[in-house]
């Protein structure tokens, strides 16, 4: 009995032992997260499908990690995610990074518009002067409607409105300890973890005036990327890209128009041709790069139908290189790498050197059939003769025949006038004309 009671007592503490510490995890509240976004590359209409789906999504998060490293790219996409973080009850917490980053045009606008702004060293943030495709800056009021959008996004947020400004009046790019100390951005931080950590407990205000306490600090990461769809598109507004689809779409329209007949090629070239525009309407494009692209096509074209001593190839190849180094402005940190220009030029010359060359070549031989294969040559008349129609023998084949004047005799030589469909026309040779072997005319007598 006493064995039995104490069996009962020790089963009982261990259901009281595993409830209470049940009880004690639902009680310790779950570990914050932070959604983790990367604004890589311009900023194009995918990347801000993607941006504002992700700050839309985060309400749970403790707050939102974007990681800028941008060229810049379209007015409306950047306004698009202004919007969405403004609008965003979540914190959203900007950081151009990694070393070598930069904000650079929209990015700089995107920057200035989130709850806290955050720096690695070696970064830069600026140059935000509208411009349009051939590099050329806008007109005076699209420029000063910029500059106020700038200075309303920078003293929403407390930062310093007129250095701000100068992004876009001046064009101005500052590093990470210049923008810190110009009261432009809110800290610089060597990592995510060590920014997280800082910013702990601080108190930003989000929309319609709400408050919220950044807690951070010890928070898990989880990573939204685009998805692979978007992501390829997002991919293909690339500096190198452009540069490369620009150049081949260029080519193989001229291949298709100085060899027709080459359908997959003019089309294969139209497509990369759009698509290397539509880049240029997004990264800072300069009308002298393009100038130099076009004239390298011309110069191969021109070495082509002049050959020499290769002068021509020679500024062809000049011209592609430096159309690559000054296709973009650099002032925004886009540029064709040099590693993507050698191999493109190197492929080019021999491109136009061999094969294109080839197919001129074969453009200029005489073709396989048709009536220029036949008309002009000569035959021999086949047994039966032309009365005034019958069988030849031209070229090694057959044909159905037509005399053009009176009956020719069998063995008789011919010369080929016309071709309709598959009858040709032929005219008897005079004896000057007679074969010196084959088949000859039936005599009769001694």
């Amino acid at each position: 009995m006493i064995q039995g009671s104490r069996t009962a007592r020790t089963l009982l503490g261990a259901v009281l032992l595993v409830a209470g510490l049940a009880s004690s995890a639902s009680a310790q509240p779950a570990r914050a997260s932070v959604i983790r976004l990367s604004l890589n590359g311009v900023v194009d209409p995918f990347v801000a499908d993607y941006l504002r789906n992700g700050i839309e999504g985060a309400d749970n998060a403790e707050g939102v990690l974007l990681t800028i490293d941008t060229p810049g790219g379209l007015d409306s996409s950047m306004r698009e995610i202004v919007k969405a973080i403004q609008a965003s009850p979540t914190p959203v917490v900007c950081y151009v990074a990694p070393e070598g980053a930069r904000a650079a045009s929209a990015g700089a606008f995107i920057l200035m518009a989130c709850h806290v702004a955050a720096m690695a060293p070696a970064t830069n943030v600026g140059a935000s002067t509208p411009v349009g495709i051939g590099g050329v800056t806008l007109s005076d009021k699209i420029e000063e409607d910029a500059a106020a959008y700038m200075r309303s996004l920078a003293e929403q947020r407390g930062r310093n409105a007129e250095l701000a400004s100068t992004f876009v009046t001046e064009s101005k790019s500052i590093t990470a300890q210049e923008a810190l100390d110009g009261d432009v951005i809110d800290l610089i931080a060597d990592s995510e973890r060590a920014l997280l950590a800082e910013v702990d407990g601080t108190v930003v205000e989000t929309v319609d005036g709400g408050t919220a306490t950044l807690a951070t600090a010890g928070a898990s990461i989880q990573d939204v990327d685009m998805t692979p769809g978007a992501g390829f598109l997002h991919d293909l507004f690339d500096p190198n890209l452009a540069f490369i689809f620009f150049w081949f779409g260029l080519a193989l329209i001229v291949l298709e128009l100085i060899v027709p007949g080459h359908v997959f090629s003019g089309t294969i070239g139209t497509i990369l041709l759009l698509t290397a525009v539509a880049s240029f309407g997004l990264l800072p494009v300069r009308l002298i790069g393009i100038a130099l692209l076009v004239a390298s096509v011309v110069f191969f074209v021109v070495e082509l139908k002049v050959p020499g001593l290769g002068i021509w190839s020679a500024a062809g190849i000049a011209s592609l290189v430096l159309g690559g180094l000054f296709l973009f402005d650099p002032s925004g940190g886009v540029r064709v790498s040099p590693f993507t220009i050698v191999p493109v030029a190197a492929f080019m010359a021999l491109f136009f050197g061999f094969v294109v060359a080839k197919a001129l070549a074969m453009r200029h031989l005489p073709p396989a059939q048709g009536p220029e294969a036949v008309v002009g040559r000569e035959g021999v008349v086949l047994a039966g003769g032309l009365d005034p129609e019958g069988v030849v023998r031209v070229a090694a084949e057959e044909w159905k025949a037509r005399s053009a004047g009176g009956s020719i005799p069998d063995g008789s030589r011919i010369r080929v006038t016309r071709l309709d469909g598959l009858v040709l026309t032929v005219e008897q040779l005079g004896s000057e004309h007679a074969p010196t072997g084959g088949v000859l005319p039936a005599r009769g007598g001694n």
